[in-house]
């Protein structure tokens, strides 16, 4: 599969939503759905990675299909809100990379 940039992945969420979901959920129903999905990955990272274990008999999810949930939801939000997460990604480095250029190499803890 080839790789796919973000404005290619967020018409591709649309696409879907549009004929397979029928119409977008309201931004508030989205916004819970990704709280929940958030919560599956905290699940799997704990119990992958921490100190949970996983009961006998439930299916363990895979961090890589959670975590592409919560990046699918992400991408209808951006969608229904307008929002062009290519040059929003863009501009949140390049703030990061100006505001935070000598922060973490002076941090002892690190």
């Amino acid at each position: 599969m080839a790789d796919v940039t973000l404005r290619e992945a967020q018409e591709a969420v649309d696409e879907y939503i549009r004929t397979v979901g029928v119409r977008y959920f309201s931004e508030l129903s989205n916004l819970a759905q990704l709280v929940e999905e958030v919560g599956e990955v905290a699940r799997v990272m704990n119990r992958t990675y921490g100190d949970q274990s996983t009961r006998a008999g439930t299916e363990q999810h895979a961090l890589a299909d959670e975590l592409a949930d919560v990046f699918t939801v992400v991408l209808a939000i951006a969608n229904q809100t307008g929002t062009d997460l290519t040059a929003a990604f863009l501009a949140n480095m390049e703030k990061k990379a100006t505001r935070d250029r000598d922060r973490h190499h002076n941090n002892p803890k690190l």
